[in-house]
């Protein structure tokens, strides 16, 4: 049996999920970047932690050739560069702080917490791959509330 699509993504928007922006590199120096609330941690032993990305999005093709990507935990101060992550082409990264990880990927400043990873297994699964990495890199500040994401409507704990 299949469902609507529609009354899925509402029913799924019903999830409260933290905000990311997952960055990465083509391996040709190119930057790439989206927002993504499809993110997981996976296992304790190995540290594992999964990104479910499009298909279509511009991203896609640089994680799958250079295999690495960062999981920028957005702060709830943050929303403004959630939106900017979201939309599709330009230079996403023009007025954007960040640093090059060690993997060559984008950590980008400010955020509540980043893993940097390389990917250890990518599954298919219909219009999006879902690539599990194993963090090399990892920071996180104690002191920031997250950015939330909540019936399509972004949130935060003092809302």
């Amino acid at each position: 049996m299949s469902v609507d699509q529609q009354e899925f993504r509402g029913v799924m928007g019903h999830f409260a999920t933290g905000v990311t922006v997952i960055t990465t590199h083509d391996g040709s120096g190119a930057l790439f970047g989206l927002t993504a609330n499809a993110v997981s941690s996976v296992s304790l032993e190995p540290p594992l932690v999964l990104c479910c990305i499009d298909k279509g999005a511009e991203s896609y093709a640089a994680i799958a050739r250079s295999r690495v990507f960062t999981v920028n935990i957005l702060g709830h101060q943050q929303e403004v560069l959630s939106r900017k992550f979201a939309k599709s082409g330009g230079d996403k990264f023009a007025g954007v702080g960040y640093r090059q990880g060690k993997t060559g990927a984008p950590i980008l400043n400010d955020v509540l917490a980043h893993l940097e990873c390389e990917v250890r297994y990518d599954f298919d699964t219909g219009d999006h791959t879902i690539f599990v990495g194993e963090p090399i890199d990892m920071s996180m500040d104690q002191e920031t509330d997250p950015l939330l994401y909540f019936r399509g409507g972004y949130r935060n704990l003092r809302a």
